[in-house]
Order: structure tokens, then sequence, then C-alpha cells
């Protein structure tokens, strides 16, 4: 796909030429560029709705290939008359098994957001979906988070293929879990270099053991549990998330032990799956130790965490940047935006928010996200 917008630019500057002219030409455009069409084309769009498409602004539909072979859709965006390489929003995503493509009738909050940043003047913005989302091959339900984050680095390798990204100015932006592992994305000190800033939304820090005690313990205060309720509660779920992430023991098997569990386990009767990922995907979240991770980030962060978001808790973004700060004092800032839910979302309340009841999307959310980026393309690489 990243040959139509060539076609485009050459189709449009022979607007003016003589019939043979424009007629030789577009035979030359034919017979040179259809080959890398078909190419591009190789990934099959699976989705029925329109692409994503803007004003001023070229979207590119490209593959990125993982080791083991599987082909994921990358989605990428550049102002139309930029001159030259361009800084790159590096996009790292959620937990759950949604598209990243934002078309222009989304009406996803994230979506919205994603198409904010694809609008932002000076920036390219580069998206992949992850196993089994969108045009990408495998199965999200049945992939594990090692395969998920492979994934994402061979994409941030990727953006070295592309001559009107400066692969050298990377600013990556983490979405929910994305928002806690996006430092694990470049792996080596070089591709660390590369890498300008980050961006998160309702991130994590803590061990994903304690990121379930905490998530259960505001669901079911927000369920109307008695305080003493919610107490016996986080009792039983302590068990038996210790006995799952920390002793690595199936769900049915320590529910056939403690049958007085299975009420707490979110998922019903489904014990081989949690939010639509696998169990496996969960327990190699446990083995991640994100502390580490964000203790070698010695650059701009920009970590913000909604009033009204009751997945995540605060206290995973202020010790984001509180790690951060710790290496370079002042580096990061934290900001808690007033009636904001989990991945952006407008609520009036924290009610509200666990009953996806939604206000009018504001837009002061991406104001805030590009006014941040500019600032940091203000200041001197280092």
């Amino acid at each position: 796909m990243i040959f139509r917008f060539y076609v485009f630019c050459v189709l449009k500057s022979c607007l003016g030429f003589g019939a043979w002219d424009l007629g030789f030409r577009t035979f030359l455009l034919v017979f040179v560029v259809l080959p890398a069409v078909v190419r591009a084309e190789e990934l099959p769009r699976k989705a029925k709705g329109p692409r994503e498409s803007y004003p001023n602004v070229d979207v590119i539909y490209d593959s990125v290939t993982m080791a083991d072979g599987k082909r994921l859709r990358s989605i990428i965006t550049k102002p139309r008359d930029a001159k030259g390489k361009l800084p790159v929003i590096f996009l790292t995503g959620w937990l759950s098994c949604d598209s990243v493509e934002a078309p222009p009738d989304t009406k996803d909050t994230i979506g919205l957001i994603l198409r904010g940043l694809a609008q932002t003047p000076g920036f390219c913005l580069f998206k992949i979906d992850k196993p089994g989302c969108g045009d990408s091959e495998g199965d999200c339900s049945q992939t594990d988070f090692e395969t998920e984050l492979a994934g994402y680095r061979a994409a941030f390798r990727a953006l070295k293929n592309y001559d009107f990204i400066d692969s050298e100015r990377v600013f990556i932006f983490g979405s929910s879990n994305g928002g806690g592992f996006a430092p694990l994305v470049p792996e080596t000190e070089s591709e660390q270099a590369q890498v300008r800033g980050y961006l998160t939304i309702g991130g994590w820090v803590k061990t994903w053991f304690e990121h379930m005690l905490d998530i259960e313990r505001r669901r079911f205060a927000l369920i109307r549990k008695s305080p003493g309720e919610v107490t016996n509660r986080i009792k039983g779920a302590s068990t038996l998330y210790y006995e799952w992430l920390i002793k690595g023991r199936s769900i049915p098997e320590i529910l056939k032990e403690k049958p007085e569990l299975a009420e707490l386990w979110p998922e019903g009767r489904d014990h081989t799956h949690l939010y639509g990922r696998p169990l496996k995907f969960y327990q190699d979240l446990q083995k991640l130790n994100l502390g580490a991770a964000w203790s070698h980030v010695k650059v701009p962060a920009l970590i913000l965490h909604g009033q009204y978001d009751w997945i995540m808790g605060r206290e995973d973004s202020e010790l984001i940047a509180q790690i951060v700060n710790a290496n370079v004092p002042g580096a990061a800032r934290f900001i808690e935006v007033p009636d904001m839910g989990h991945g952006g979302q407008h609520y009036l309340s924290m009610a509200d928010a666990f009953a996806g009841k939604q206000a009018p999307f504001d837009p002061k959310i991406i104001r805030t996200m590009t006014d941040w980026l500019g600032q940091q393309e203000k200041k001197p690489a280092g």
C-alpha cells in the first residue's frame, strides 16, 4: 500500500501534459508500480468497513513479518506534503483483542485519540495490529504475551524501512497494558537510544498479581459490596490469584480443590481465558519486572491517568513517573486527568465509568498529548 501514495503523486504531476505524454506516463506507472502494489496486498484485508483516511494525511497499509512467519498489519500515517524524515509516534497497545484501525466513522475513544495523533503536524504515526486482530494473521484469543511482545519488537525494527520516518526520533505511546510494557519494546542499547520520549495512558508497573488484587478490590466496591464483604472477597481472591500467578497452577485445578473460590473468578465458567486472552498471557505478565524496565528510561515521559480509571490504579502511574524522575530529575510529568476513564473516555463519575456510561468525548486529552509532543521536538537531542 505504500506505493499507492507514490501513484497518487505522480499521476497528479501528469495533469496538464499532453494526451500522449499522460498516456505514456500512465503506462510506465502501471508497468513499474503495479508489481509493488500486488506485493503490498499480500496480506488480505479482513475488515469490511472503510479504511483510515484523513485530509492532508497519507495512510499506508503495510505489514510486519514476525520470526514465526505471521504477518501483522501495520498502519502508518504521514503528513501529505512533508519534506524529509519526520519523528514517529509508535503505539504499544492495550490488552483486549481490538484493532488499532481508526476509520473516519469510528466512535471508539481510543480510535478518536489515534485519529488526533495521526493528524499531528510534523509527526508520523506507526501502529500494528497484534496477532489475530484486524487483518493480522494468528488468533488473539490464543496468543500469549511473549508472542505479542515479539510482534511489537519486529515492528519497532521495521521503522528503519521507511524513508520518511526518522527512526532516531521515536516517541512510544503506551495505552493501558502497553503503557506498562512500553520500555520493553526497544531491546538493545542502540534501540533504546532511538526513543526520544514515552507517553502513557492508564499504564501499570506493579506485578500483575498486585494489579489483580487492586482491580478486584475496586470492582467489589463498585458492585456495592459492604466493606466487610470486600475484605472477605479479597482474602479469597488473594488465594486464587496466588495459586494461579505465583505457583503456576491451572484455574480448574485450583477451583476443584477450593470450590468456594469459583464465584470470585471473573469469567464464570470459562476457566481458560481472562478478558479474552489465554491464561498464559497473564503468567507471562507476572514474570515481568516493569520497575526494572522503567529504571532504564532516561528520556522525557508524560504519564497520564484518568480520575475515573477503575481498571488501572493511580499509584501505578505515579510510580512510573517517580522511577523515571529518579533517573533524570524532572524528566517525567504525571497528570491525573479530570473526568477521564481508563482509555481516555469522558465520564462524570466513577459509577458511570464502571457502567460504561460515557459523556461526549472531550478532545482536550488529544491537545494535552500533542502539546507535549511538540514541546519535546523543540528540545535538542540528548
